[in-house]
């Protein structure tokens, strides 16, 4: 007898919710519909996935691989822009087969605001993946923003290709290009930030040094007792 692995019983759990949420409300699932579906035990489903929710997560992951294994080095000599947007339109070509599901979950988890944190923390995992795809580092002074302007990009698009019935996705890379764009500006006027802000950041480094110097100083001229608040007796 053949055992399925639990990579193939992963699989079978994300395929078994996005079938059911095709067709029935995402509060209407219960997680044993899922395990009858996917043909597991609830133990099975819960040394998997904590929740119906973490499938989802399951399923961003599944994305990233796909576009992570299709992801090449062809691209190395485009603009950044040019770059994270052939990744995005991949990914969002990876997400096809399951835009009749993924309608109907986001219509009603946009109004939950717990699952919508605790999505837009599984974008941010995913889009971090994404820009190092496209060769955008997310370290450095404006790594954070660059990330939390990926998922906003993302977002946005997404919104635009769920309502999107175009087999080429006309509207969703306009909406992309768009967004790009945008997302470039407030880039660039970040940067232009910093620069102008760079004397006053280092004087104030400079004067937090000096704090620190005048207060070694006052130690060690008091013996080390000025920390003390017996000292003030």
């Amino acid at each position: 007898m053949t055992v399925e692995s639990p990579v193939d019983k992963r699989k079978a759990i994300i395929d078994a919710l996005m079938e059911l949420a095709a067709e029935r409300a995402w509060n209407e699932i219960e997680i044993n519909d899922i395990a009858r579906a996917a043909g597991v035990s609830l133990a099975e489903f819960r040394d998997l996935f904590p929740s119906k929710g973490a499938v989802l997560g399951g399923l961003a992951r599944r994305i990233d691989r796909i576009v992570l294994d299709e992801t090449t080095d062809d691209l190395a000599g485009e603009p950044a822009r040019e770059r994270i947007f052939d990744v995005l339109m991949r990914r969002f070509d990876a997400l096809e087969p399951y835009k009749p599901a993924l309608r109907r979950i986001f219509r009603e988890l946009q109004f939950d605001p717990v699952s919508w944190a605790a999505l837009h923390q599984v974008a941010v995992n995913s889009m971090r993946f994404m820009l190092a795809a496209a060769g955008i580092g997310t370290e450095g002074h404006l790594g954070t923003l660059k990330l939390q302007g990926a998922v906003l990009v993302y977002s946005n698009t997404m919104r635009a290709w769920l309502a999107d019935e175009d087999p080429a996705l006309a509207k969703t890379m306009a909406r992309l290009d768009r967004e790009l764009r945008r997302g470039e500006r407030v880039l660039e006027g970040a940067e232009d930030l910093r620069r102008l802000t760079a004397p006053f950041r280092a004087f104030g480094r400079a004067l937090r040094e000096g704090r620190r110097s005048t207060r070694r100083e006052r130690r060690e001229t008091d013996g080390g007792d000025a920390d003390n608040p017996a000292a003030a007796i």
